[in-house]
């Protein structure tokens, strides 16, 4: 830290000692840039920061296509797309102002603000559960209330459970009769070994697709035709704060996803290549996987007539709804408060 002040200190200097020999200069230099003497060089770009949800895959192929394809520049910013050490600090650093946006989840967005964190959904990235009931063929399970009597593997988060607990019972069954192993983050290999019968926690984007290669026939739930609301699976998060202070910014950045997302859809491969020349060394990604998981999302993020990323305060009042009903949601939130479209 030293060092980089001494060489703070030092770049100053410098900077104040170039300030004073341009004082004292009687002839008009040309601008750096090149541009003609007298006229302004271009405006200085806006930097944003935004956290990703988890490492950089297949989802977020608009974000990077709106950076190759110069969409952020045009729209006047600098956007540094980050994945946070621990995505759970996600909302945390976005609240305490570490960062300007967030992709986050509907249901952590609802909790944080019950917990009177002053978080906002600015934008729906994927409108419907990826987050869905994989059960193994030989188990028998070909509906939601077949799952009682079996184990159903979950990652520690007791929603998962109220979502299987609504499931089982909107379909006739008997949730008390569900066997709930909390297998933390091994899902798959809770599967392959046959430790469980089924999970919920898994995305059919991702760990569906890791263990059909595997060769494991799944037979998929969604959550979302047994009770659970049809909830944005992914959404764009911005502080309270931050939305005052840089709402300018952020609905130039939306504006600007918008167009990345278009990209996409109209060239997938190659937006989806850009993802994977600048990440499959760090993060070892599928490039099978990715391409096969962007076709399961680009439907599932599509809004049809209405423009992608938009809300409804219907979507909003009812997971909050059935957050309460579950014992979830402790805290009130209104659902009005918790998003904003971005026009």
């Amino acid at each position: 830290m030293r060092k980089n002040l001494q060489k703070a200190g030092s770049l100053l200097l410098a900077g104040v000692l170039a300030l004073g020999l341009a004082a004292c200069a009687k002839k008009e230099e040309p601008a750096a840039s090149g541009t003609p003497a007298g006229k302004p060089a271009d405006k200085p770009l806006t930097e944003l920061t935004v956290l990703l949800d988890w490492y950089p895959n297949a989802v977020h192929s608009f974000l990077f296509a709106a950076e190759e394809q110069g969409y952020f520049k045009e729209a006047g910013l600098k956007v540094n797309l980050q994945t946070p050490a621990d995505t759970n600090d996600a909302l945390k650093l976005l609240a305490a102002d570490k960062a300007d946006l967030a992709i986050s989840y509907q249901m952590q967005v609802a909790l944080s603000r019950a917990e009177g964190i002053p978080i906002v959904s600015v934008a729906s990235i994927v409108r419907h559960p990826l987050n869905q009931v994989f059960a193994s063929e030989k188990s028998g399970i070909k509906s939601a209330k077949d799952l009682a009597g079996h184990k159903v593997g979950y990652p520690s988060f007791p929603i998962d459970q109220d979502k299987v607990t609504t499931m089982v019972k909107a379909d006739g069954g008997d949730p008390s009769k569900v066997q709930f192993i909390d297998v933390g983050y091994d899902l798959i290999p809770a599967m392959t070994t046959g430790k469980v019968d089924a999970i919920i926690g898994g995305y059919i984007n991702h760990e569906k697709l890791l263990l059909e290669k595997e060769g494991i026939k799944l037979v998929a739930l969604d959550p979302a035709k047994f009770g659970v609301p049809d909830y944005y699976e992914l959404v764009l998060t911005a502080s309270e704060n931050g939305l005052k202070s840089k709402g300018d910014a952020i609905k130039a950045f939306w504006q600007a996803a918008r167009k990345g997302q278009e990209y996409t859809a109209k060239n997938p491969d190659k937006a989806l290549k850009t993802v994977l020349d600048k990440q499959n060394k760090e993060f070892e990604l599928d490039p099978e996987i990715e391409k096969k998981s962007l076709q399961v999302l680009l439907p599932l993020m599509d809004n049809g007539k209405d423009k992608f990323g938009s809300q409804t305060e219907a979507s909003w009042q009812s997971v909050i709804d059935w957050m309460k009903k579950n014992g979830s949601l402790k805290g009130d939130v209104k659902a009005a408060d918790a998003f904003r479209n971005l026009e």
